[in-house]
């Protein structure tokens, strides 16, 4: 027992040392990038224009350069299925080693992915797929584009879910994208057909040389259309012709992606093109594009390479070493797009999972349109928002008698009949009442709605408040109250009249003392003149009575103002007056 535990930790030690000598060997052993396959001596992809690729095709193809197939989610099934082959090469004495990865969802579970990550082809970087699959998490990966091998800058078109990377400017090479409705296309495509947003690509990727065309090989006519002119055909030919370790990208034709490797040496072992084509055909692709081949093509399984690169190893050239190239294709684990589900769900084994009042496959569309909640009512998640007195799955209906405001949760508090507004609760008061809640009547002599209608009664009686008929019989308490009222009133009119009266009655200018004073003067006067009187009649004689007369003459005027008479009759007359004069006397009248 003790040898045991003396050897465990030896061995265990062993262990250590040799993977850290083997994490150390990885590290350094970089590739030779001695197995060039290059379809062009200079630049990359032809001179010519979309137009020329379209003009040389059959008749047959019309004016479509591309091919287009619709791709099928096959639930239930998993992302991807992958088969190691070895095959011996039909009328050759070769055998072949390679993958083939079938995947049933490729609009969910392909990338085209920059080398390193997003923003490696901006910056002219490369990366083993090795490294690029473990920093995405793919379940299997390959290479996928060609690049400049001296300055590493990425060849041709690239989008890489569903960014525009780059545009190849209208360059005609082989393509293979996946646009926004699943759709896989193949084949050749003008500059507009990239940039088109109508459905746009979601994937994008350049290859050389259109291999399967609705499954026949299309080498010949590929060719023809991706030979630059300034260049020797024979070159290119050769490029098609010669053995090598070989990538594709196909569908069949239930719309499943087609993955396709194969291990080889530039010249000593693999495929031809057309080696490749007829074997694909074999296996019912459809279409098909040949990607970066030779020391490029790579085949990598949960991050961990699966093929026998071409390129020695530096600084020992007995190992083989994956080379660092531009863009690969990735299996992933199905995912939503946008991978947050537009924020209102859940993603689920590559299907968005939407939150209640969310729908479509991004769970970017509210359950509830907007015209469904018109004209008293907003959309959200939770249906429609109603408006401060609507009510209804729609909103479609006013609060119900009695309740008012959002969501109709508000009760009214009008009395005597009185309805509430359903957006504010304002009480709209029936005939004969007012007040905020309708809890007054109508004052006497007023009626109608707000008792703003005034009786016409007469002698200015007070009329039904609701109706205004003056042949109204008026509640007890009102006719108490009115009695009240009018003995008050009769007071105050009497106090009224009594002081209006007295204000008005004509006061004497005398005082009664002053009446008093003034009455026993006068009396006092008249009594004093009366004794006077008497003193004097007292004292006086005939004679002297008589005597203060004698002075005065009776004449008489009749004949004043007539004819003149003679002295005589002057002189007689002047008797006669004296002799009656002294025949008159106070006595004599006395007598008399």
């Amino acid at each position: 027992m003790a040898e045991v535990s003396v050897k465990c930790p030896l061995a265990c030690l062993l262990l250590l040392w040799l993977c850290v000598r083997l994490t150390e060997t990885k590290n350094t052993r970089i590739s030779m990038e001695d197995d060039l396959l290059l379809p062009y001596a200079e630049g990359h992809g032809p001179a010519h224009s979309h137009r020329y690729v379209r003009d040389c095709q059959a008749v047959t193809h019309g004016n479509t350069t591309h091919e287009s197939w619709p791709t099928r989610s096959h639930g239930g099934l998993p992302v991807a299925e992958s088969t190691v082959f070895v095959s011996s090469v039909p009328q050759s004495s070769r055998w072949v080693y390679g993958h083939m990865t079938v995947v049933n969802d490729p609009l969910r579970t392909v990338s085209v992915l920059e080398p390193g990550g997003p923003g490696g082809c901006g910056m002219n970087q490369r990366a083993t797929v090795e490294e690029t699959a473990a920093a995405a998490g793919c379940l299997y990966a390959q290479n996928g584009g060609f690049f400049n091998t001296k300055t590493s800058e990425c060849h041709g078109n690239l989008v890489s879910d569903g960014r525009l990377v780059q545009d190849s400017g209208g360059i005609q090479n082989a393509q293979f994208g996946i646009r926004e409705d699943g759709t896989l296309v193949f084949g050749f495509l003008s500059q507009e057909e990239v940039l088109d947003q109508s459905n746009p690509f979601v994937q994008l990727i350049s290859g050389v040389v259109w291999l399967l065309r609705n499954g026949e090989v299309y080498i010949n006519q590929s060719l023809q259309a991706e030979c630059d002119k300034t260049q020797e055909t024979g070159f290119f030919r050769k490029f098609a012709d010669v053995v090598s370790a070989r990538t594709v990208v196909g569908h069949d034709a239930e719309g499943r992606l087609i993955l396709f490797q194969i291990d080889g040496q530039t010249g000593i072992r693999g495929m031809s093109l057309w080696e490749v084509a007829d074997t694909l055909k074999q296996y019912g692709i459809i279409n098909a594009i040949n990607l970066d081949g030779g020391g490029s093509s790579t085949y990598v399984v949960d991050g961990r390479l699966a093929s026998y690169p071409s390129d020695h190893c530096i600084p020992d050239g007995r190992w083989r070493c994956g080379r660092r190239v531009s863009t690969i294709l990735c299996v992933h684990q199905r995912r939503c797009n946008p991978a947050n589900c537009s924020g209102h769900g859940e993603c689920v084994d590559g299907r968005c999972r939407c939150q209640q009042g969310w729908q479509g496959d991004a769970c970017d569309s509210l359950v509830c349109q907007q015209a469904d909640c018109e004209p008293h009512g907003v959309c959200t998640a939770g249906g429609c928002v109603c408006d401060a007195g609507w009510r209804g799955k729609n909103c479609s209906q006013e609060c119900l008698p009695g309740f008012y405001g959002d969501g109709c949760n508000k009760t009214c508090t009008c009395i005597n009949g009185g309805s509430c507004d359903p957006v504010r609760g304002r009480c709209a008061c029936l005939s004969g009442f007012h007040g905020s809640t309708c809890e007054r009547v109508c004052p006497l002599g007023f009626f109608g709605p707000s008792c703003s209608l005034e009786c016409r009664c007469e002698n200015q009686c007070p009329c039904d408040p609701q109706t205004g008929s003056c042949n109204a019989t008026l509640p007890g308490e009102t006719n108490n109250t009115l009695q009240r009222a009018g003995h008050c009133l009769a007071n105050q009119m009497f106090s009224l009249w009594r002081r209006d009266e007295e204000a008005h009655r004509e006061r004497p200018l005398l005082t009664e003392g002053t009446w008093l004073i003034v009455t026993v003067s006068l009396a006092s006067l008249l009594s004093l003149s009366l004794t006077l009187h008497l003193v004097r009649a007292c004292r006086g004689t005939p004679a002297a009575r008589f005597s203060a007369h004698r002075d005065y003459s009776l004449v008489p005027l009749m004949d004043i103002n007539g004819a003149a008479v003679g002295e005589e009759a002057d002189t007689r007359k002047l008797d006669e007056l004296d002799s009656q004069d002294e025949i008159w006397s106070p006595s004599g009248s006395g007598g008399s």
